[in-house]
């Protein structure tokens, strides 16, 4: 029987540095030249992503915005996607009459790009695109219209919650929606996806991939609940949601104690 073992990254595989240990890395490492299939599936784009994992070996497929993309991890080509279709200017009709202003990852000339209007960022969203100062994706633009140009996949707002709440609710039944404080900020967001998007389809299609006969996946947010779901085993870190605590199979050690490393050291054997 094959294992297919899946974990998210911010607040689970990543202690609070957003970096994973030197000792996350040399149990994943060891685990996987012994044979384990581990990929991990994150809200991440592959540049953050392979940033804060670069320590990792593992080489099979990775999931991506929270499952718009399966990427393969050794040549980088989109093997699976997601995006919207031409609804979406309906959609943004409707975040900019609240004065709801976007970050738009779209790909634009056969590039990713992450566009956004410098002047009518929120405080939260300047707080995040500063933090992605030399990214290659960032496309500043001049205004919201500019924000409609190419083939869209994934939209970030970050703004107050009396703001964002009414739009989750407006949109959860048509898009897929994930409304959740960032857990290093504690930034309201409000991330809109094509409805057909989500971690559980793109582990689901990396299961059939792989050839695997079981699923067994890590996480800690909101944003991992349909993973729970489809998974045979399911563990959520000490420091997750108590919403997804109760639909674990187990609790593992925090993320800053390397709980899913720890946890694979002493379990793997079993699989």
């Amino acid at each position: 029987m094959k294992t297919l073992f899946v974990s998210d990254l911010d607040g689970t595989l990543l202690r609070s540095d957003q970096r994973t240990s030197a000792y996350t890395n040399q149990v994943i490492n060891e685990l996987v030249t012994q044979g384990m299939l581990f990929s991990y599936a994150t809200a991440r784009s592959l540049v953050t992503a392979k940033k804060v994992t670069e320590g990792i070996s593992a080489e099979i497929p990775l999931i991506l915005y929270n499952g718009a993309f399966i990427t393969d991890n050794v040549t980088e080509e989109i093997l699976y996607a997601n995006y919207f279709d031409e609804l979406v200017d309906e959609l943004l009709d409707g975040l900019f009459a609240k004065e709801i202003y976007p970050i738009i990852y779209a790909h634009i000339d056969g590039r990713e790009k992450m566009s956004f209007v410098p002047d009518l960022r929120s405080p939260g969203m300047k707080r995040f695109t500063d933090s992605r100062k030399g990214d290659i994706r960032i496309r500043t633009v001049t205004s919201p219209e500019d924000l409609r140009t190419g083939n869209k996949f994934y939209i970030t707002c970050i703004d107050e919650p009396a703001k964002l709440y009414p739009c989750y609710e407006k949109y959860k039944d048509i898009y897929h929606c994930v409304y959740q404080k960032d857990i290093y900020t504690h930034d309201q967001w409000l991330e809109i996806m094509p409805a057909e998007t989500s971690k559980a389809a793109a582990v689901s299609q990396l299961k059939e991939l792989m050839d695997c006969d079981k699923l067994v996946v890590f996480g800690d947010g909101k944003n991992d609940l349909d993973l729970f779901e489809i998974a045979d085993e399911c563990y959520a870190v000490a420091n997750a949601d108590e919403e997804l605590k109760k639909k674990a199979t187990g609790i593992l050690l925090s993320n800053d104690e390397d709980g899913v490393a720890r946890w694979l050291e002493e379990n793997y054997v079993n699989y």
